[in-house]
């Protein structure tokens, strides 16, 4: 492992245009396999847990799983609803549906009780994850309805078409990050290099590394589905990650260059950069592969899909960072090599004098670093004091399931959603109440799960049954006075009479305190009283408010689990990487020191509401269930990046024979501004995350951006130079201090082979 980037340089360098034309080639192929392949995307059964998953389970078993249902509404454009014009509208909707074969049922007419809306409830086939995939031909066909009733305003909303509205509202807000993240990375890596082709560099190479890996990720789906949110992250952390790593590798590169003064030729410049940020790579992209595969013990088809995604985008930017992009820097050096006697000419002629080397860190970084240099007990000590007072906020945390509700308005579906739950409250929340017994006891089990819906009807909590007493005809002339919208305590059985569902309509949001005690009375009051007391009956709750609740459970139970195994992987591969027990505890604690001063910030943003307007969304009053446990396991593969590459510059400094303080102040110094950079580069693509309109993804794009950021600035320049100053020595235990320190392995062999 300590030699592999090295051998790989060097087989890059000799053979730069087969290396070259194999990368891209990989990369093609790649793409080329997952679209021949597709994606298996995950099914609904794929996200059941807790009791909620238990109760889809059995009604699936019975066939009387949850159908995916639209909702079109008829009201006025102005004024009162004309009955007849409605009706006539109705029918028309009812008709138009039917004939579609993405339709399995259509439902009679409901009029709200206020009498403003008329409601058609149409069923699709198929699972109820399909249905946004099947929708659009019944928006089109709503469409066409209005267009022949223009004196009315039909508008059509349901799960469906609100999953459509938010997966093409994903797709544009990605499409304007990218837009953001791109320039102002590009623009970043010119300042850096003053190079328009040395910082064209790093982002073709984050680039054909995320074509690479959401290939590889279509591939992978078939072995693990996909959620839906593994190429989302993809594109987030390979650009990130893509762009950094092979920063740290041209950053070694050029100072290779500079140090050798024109005795170096290309090859060997690349094969002395592959044995110090060529390792350094390796063991980054490991310890964020590692840390991120903690996600799949979460056992979630969700932190699955994301793990999958990062493990794949780090792994391939890990690749390219050590086959193609020492064949490019190749390239690119030997051109330069040829142009270099007519620059210096031209500059000779012209008498201006030769350029100067530019220090490795300027008076911004040379501030920031004089506290930790000049007072390094006092600074450590109000570092640690702010990082932890930015953390204590964390200690308020709020998890959400973030559900339907909470979706942002400027989708069309959302908007009718609005106007559809204002009319008919009942469709807000619906719990679905599951049994299964033998055949010989659908009765008796009938009987108790009506009486508990009598008990639920008779609950302040629950809905009750409207009686509007409209009847409206449908197309084939039948009258159809029945509220299918909203009906009494019906129980639905299994046609071999083992499995029933009784629906209770609750008239609050999903994520109310009303809705979440009326999922309280069911399970610990009126079940009990009813069904509960049937022996050998098995019950369980699903529904919108028991998914989000037990979901949330289910992943506090599984917390201890990816966090211990996420301190202990971290530790051991720092370690591994050091040798140094002590590093790798420094390591831990300052990891979790960014990502509590993270969390922190986190929820002092989101979860209040005084940065509404500032950050552009609505507050849950809370964070979204998946957002931290996600972002402590990818904060701490991120932090790695830069404790890998800030401490093995001191490492290397103190295998030259410097002294413990000289070698902790030459690493920092040789990485401040290098590090600095990255963590621009990662604070603008996670930035661009804020400008999202979804509330889950506003909430990660913040957390990532202000993570890397302190842990760039206040860790790595304040916190990490002040701990290994203090330690001195001791910060290397159980490892010896080396007499003299060689070149890093394989750098001299290299450079005298090649300049021989």
């Amino acid at each position: 492992m300590r030699h592999l980037p090295v051998r790989m340089a060097r087989w890059s360098a000799r053979h730069a245009g087969r290396a070259i034309a194999g990368w891209f080639t990989f990369v093609v192929l790649c793409l080329a396999a997952g679209l021949a392949l597709g994606t298996n995307e995950a099914t609904t059964r794929d996200f059941w847990v807790g009791e909620a998953g238990r109760a889809e389970a059995t009604a699936t078993e019975g066939g009387l799983e949850r159908s995916p249902t639209e909702r079109i509404m008829i009201r006025a454009g102005a004024g009162e609803l004309d009955m007849a014009a409605a009706g006539a509208a109705a029918r028309d909707v009812t008709r138009r549906m039917r004939d579609l074969p993405e339709v399995e049922s259509v439902a009679a007419p409901v009029r709200s009780k206020d009498g403003k809306v008329l409601l058609v409830s149409v069923v699709l086939n198929g699972p109820e994850l399909e249905g946004k995939k099947n929708v659009v031909p019944l928006l089109e066909q709503t469409a066409a309805v209005a267009a022949d009733h223009p004196d009315l305003v039909v508008e059509e909303t349901g799960s469906p078409a609100i999953s459509k509205g938010v997966n093409d509202q994903r797709d544009e807000d990605l499409a304007l990050s990218e837009r953001v993240s791109l320039p102002v990375t590009a623009i970043t890596l010119l300042v850096v290099f003053g190079s328009v082709i040395m910082a064209g560099v790093p982002l073709l190479l984050a680039l054909s590394s995320i074509a690479a890996a959401i290939g590889l990720s279509m591939a992978a789906s078939h072995l693990m589905p996909d959620a839906g949110v593994g190429t989302n992250l993809i594109l987030l952390i390979g650009l990130a990650v893509g762009v950094d790593y092979t920063l740290f590798y041209l950053k070694r590169e050029r100072e290779e260059q500079a140090r050798a003064g024109g005795r170096l030729g290309p090859e060997a410049r690349v094969e002395l950069a592959a044995a110090t940020a060529g390792r350094a790579i390796v063991v980054s992209g490991l310890a964020v592969i590692v840390s991120t595969a903690t996600l799949y013990l979460a056992t979630d088809v969700i932190f699955s899909s994301l793990a999958t995604g990062t493990v794949l985008v780090v792994a391939v930017a890990v690749a390219s960072s050590l086959t193609v992009l020492p064949a490019l820097l190749v390239v690119i050096g030997r051109r330069a090599d040829r142009l270099a006697p007519r620059r210096a000419a031209r500059r000779a002629r012209s008498g201006r004098p030769p350029r100067a080397e530019k220090p490795e860190t300027g008076r911004v970084f040379g501030a920031l670093l004089r506290p930790a240099r000049t007072r390094p007990a006092l600074t450590l000590c109000l570092s640690v004091l702010v990082m932890l007072g930015l953390a204590v906020p964390a200690l308020g945390l709020k998890l959400i399931d973030p559900g339907r509700d909470t979706f942002s308005r400027d989708i069309p579906a959302m908007r009718v959603y609005d106007r559809l739950t204002e009319s008919f409250p009942e469709l807000l929340v619906t719990h679905e109440v599951v049994t299964r017994s033998t055949p010989e006891r659908a009765a008796q089990v009938r009987r108790a799960l009506e009486d508990l819906g009598r008990r639920a009807q008779a609950d302040p909590l629950f809905a009750q049954p409207p009686r509007n007493g409209y009847e409206a005809n449908d197309s084939e002339g039948a009258t159809s006075p029945t509220d299918p919208a909203a009906p009494g305590p019906t129980v639905r059985t299994s046609a071999d009479g083992r499995v029933s569902v009784l629906e209770l309509p609750v008239p609050h949001p999903a994520p109310s305190a009303e809705a979440i005690a009326s999922l309280t009375h069911l399970r610990q009051d009126h079940i009990p009283a009813t069904v509960g007391r049937l022996p050998g009956v098995e019950t369980a709750v699903s529904g919108d408010v028991a998914r989000g609740r037990d979901y949330v459970s289910h992943e506090s139970d599984r917390l201890p689990l990816v966090l211990g195994s996420l301190l202990l992987m971290t530790f051991l591969m720092t370690v591994w990487a050091f040798r140094s027990v002590v590093i790798g505890a420094i390591g831990v604690v300052l990891n979790l020191l960014s990502a509590g001063a993270s969390l922190g910030m986190l929820v002092l943003v989101f979860q209040g509401t005084w940065a509404e307007g500032l950050l552009a969304f609505d507050s849950l009053g809370a964070i979204a269930s998946r957002v931290p446990l996600f972002l402590v396991v990818i904060l701490f593969g991120l932090s790695m990046d830069y404790q890998v590459f800030v401490v093995s510059r001191i490492q290397e400094a103190r295998q030259n024979g410097m002294s413990a303080r000289d070698a902790v102040l030459e690493g920092i110094n040789r990485s401040a501004k290098v590090v600095t950079s990255a963590a621009i580069v990662m604070v603008t693509v996670f930035g661009a995350f804020v400008a999202l309109h979804l509330t889950e993804m506003k909430q990660m794009g913040f957390c990532l951006a202000v993570a890397v950021l302190l842990d760039a600035v206040v860790i790595r320049l304040l916190v990490l130079p002040s701990v290994l100053l203090l330690l001195g020595e001791r910060a290397w235990w159980p490892a010896r201090r080396p007499g003299r320190s060689p070149e890093p392995a394989a750098g001299p062999r290299t450079e005298s082979r090649l300049t021989r």
